[in-house]
């Protein structure tokens, strides 16, 4: 039984246009109209290397049994029976409705977990009433806008993690390791400030004139895609726009540019930041590698004008301190200087991209995993909490891309950050992780001598 997902809300608040989006196709008619959509509709829905069953419902309304709306509701209420995960979808703009407040009451009462989704966020617009949707009591709303594909890679973390939990494992996505498809491009992003050389090392690397490039800063406006293949490794190279402080950006066209750069990095897998040899790794740069970071990709350090460096020795130095300092979850990132005017350098670019996304891929066997772990466990046992020593259970690799562990314990939320770090620290010595992004996510084991229900 495949992994199965409902979408569900009022009429209009952007439901079939998810739909569409996750199935890649307009298979669901979409108008302003209110309860256009009567019938459930299926489809199979994918985000990045997550498939599931997707169903659209109608919308939920507060009807007679016997009425056409109430009909409507009970396939409704069918679809949630039948999903292991419900999107309750609420319209952000218009906040929370009564008949949000409603159906939300009903769906606490249902055994089918929920996410809740506040729609049309885009832009900020809906802030409001995304945080007015707190007082549902279903959680955190995440934010999304169906209609621009925003807040699909933090739904698909969240569905990723349920989907696991209902043991119907993510088919590894092409690229990952194990697939063997060769056709499959490798998604790589190169950001940073602006007037740092970025798509002058996009043409450098085709070969070509292909971005437009000059002395001004902010030339490039849209993330710009463009299909290559290097040693015979089809890759799909984005260039974007330069990505300055948020207080500096104020005109709109900027702000959107910048959006579109930062879902680049999104839907990218590796991610080169360039930076300018006389000015390495300032705040902005900082906050672009955190940005990174925090999407889970594999990140690699371009320091660009290498051959205008004013004291190179300097740069570096400044470079590993800011690094170590600054971005210690992350330690050993991939530091390649060149120039992409001249070309020095830009040889051991690609093969570290290709290294680093080979390491983003790791799955680490299960059995070397526990051994592992249970020298871990020897040589620095978990500490005592409450007057009693935790006691962790066992630890699994759930997905790559990061490589992504999960620690189970009967008492998960007591384990102190400090413990954690010590085994991310002794993942990334023992098995060769360093420079890419590793969680370690603990998880509440059921204690099957509990006869408390929750």
């Amino acid at each position: 039984m495949p992994f199965t997902v409902a979408i569900i809300g009022r009429p209009n608040v952007g439901k079939s246009t998810l739909f569409n989006r996750l199935t890649g196709k307009r298979h669901a008619i979409v108008d302003d109209t209110p309860g256009v959509t009567r019938d459930r509709r299926e489809g199979d829905a994918r985000i990045g290397n997550l498939s599931f069953r997707l169903i659209d419902t109608a919308g939920l309304e507060d009807a007679d049994d016997d009425a056409l709306e109430g009909r409507m509701r009970h396939q409704t209420e069918a679809a949630v029976a039948q999903a292991d995960v419900a999107l309750f979808m609420i319209d952000a703009r218009a906040g929370v409705t009564p008949i949000d407040e409603h159906f939300a009451a009903w769906l606490r009462t249902q055994e089918t977990p929920v996410v809740l989704l506040a729609n049309k966020c885009e832009g900020g617009a809906g802030e409001a009433g995304r945080l007015e949707a707190y007082a549902l009591g279903l959680g955190d709303p995440l934010p999304v806008s169906a209609e621009h594909a925003g807040g699909l890679p933090e739904l698909y973390d969240v569905l990723s993690a349920m989907a696991w939990e209902a043991g119907s494992e993510a088919e590894p996505a092409p690229g990952e390791v194990g697939d063997d498809d060769p056709d499959r491009p490798l998604q790589l992003a190169i950001v940073g400030r602006p007037n740092v050389g970025k798509s002058t090392m996009v043409n450098y690397l085709l070969g070509e004139d292909r971005m437009l490039t000059g002395p001004e800063a902010g030339i490039t406006r849209d993330a710009i895609s463009v299909p290559w293949s290097w040693q015979g490794r089809e890759v799909h190279l984005v260039d974007t726009a330069g990505m300055r402080r948020k207080a500096r950006v104020d005109a709109k066209l900027e702000k959107l540019s910048v959006a579109d750069s930062l879902r680049a990095v999104q839907y990218a897998e590796v991610v080169v930041l360039v930076l300018d040899s006389n000015a390495v790794l300032e705040k902005q740069d900082l906050t672009i590698a955190r940005r990174v970071i925090d999407e889970g990709r594999a990140l690699i350090i371009a320091v660009n004008k290498w051959d205008a460096a004013e004291d190179r020795k300097a740069s570096l130095g400044r470079l590993s301190d800011r690094l170590q300092t600054s971005l210690p979850q992350v330690r050993g990132i991939p530091i390649v200087t060149c120039s992409a005017k001249t070309g020095r350098g830009m040889d051991r670019l690609m093969p570290a991209v290709f290294e680093v996304y080979d390491l983003w891929n790791t799955r680490v066997p299960t059995a070397e995993l526990n051994r592992w772990f249970e020298m871990m466990l020897e040589a620095h046992p978990p500490p005592v909490v409450s007057g009693r020593r935790l006691k962790l259970r066992y630890i699994t690799q759930a997905k790559t891309r990061p490589p992504t562990f999960v620690l189970f314990s009967t008492r998960a939320e007591k384990i102190p950050e400090s413990y954690l770090r010590y085994l991310v620290n002794g993942l990334r010595e023992d098995f060769g992780l360093d420079g890419v992004p590793l969680r370690v996510a603990p998880r509440k084991r059921d204690n099957p001598y509990d006869s408390k229900k929750k």
